[in-house]
């Protein structure tokens, strides 16, 4: 089970644009790293575009953002250009980082148990170590929460 101050799982995987996008490229920087279930559902856009919304804040606080889901690299540039979002979205359609980083586990719906993915968010320091995990995450307010404890992590 990843914890607090655990060496943030190493990736690369593709963007919105097909490049690579490697954990590694944003050393000396924070990173929110979350996971969401699928592009354009109700739940997941209000995520996207809250963030989007706040970037600014984000860009203050020395932060980037990026989404990872298992969608395609083409779904992440349709719902980046219907919802004109200015975030990155990594694709992970094998699931690989997805289950590096426990985002993708069992799930229940209407009695139903199946595979999904588990809405998390993971701060990452400048130096790559976990700062702070969010599971089983509820989009509404997140990220006022994560702005919250990135503010007193940059204080310290």
């Amino acid at each position: 089970m990843l914890k607090i101050g655990d060496q943030a799982p190493a990736f690369t995987i593709l963007n919105q644009n097909n490049e690579k996008i490697s954990l590694t490229n944003f050393l000396g920087q924070w990173v929110v790293l979350y996971f969401y279930p699928k592009d354009n559902t109700p739940g997941c856009t209000v995520e996207a575009c809250t963030f989007s919304d706040n970037l600014n804040e984000f860009k203050k606080l020395k932060a980037v953002i990026l989404g990872v889901s298992a969608d395609s690299t083409q779904s992440h540039r349709k719902f980046i250009e219907k919802k004109n979002l200015k975030i990155m979205l990594l694709s992970d359609e094998d699931h690989k980082v997805l289950k590096n980083y426990e985002a993708w586990g069992e799930k229940s719906l209407y009695g139903k148990i199946f595979f999904g993915i588990i809405r998390s968010t993971f701060l990452i320091d400048p130096q790559g170590k976990i700062a702070h995990i969010w599971r089983k995450v509820k989009p509404s307010g997140h990220t006022q929460e994560i702005q919250k404890i990135l503010k007193n992590l940059t204080k310290e």
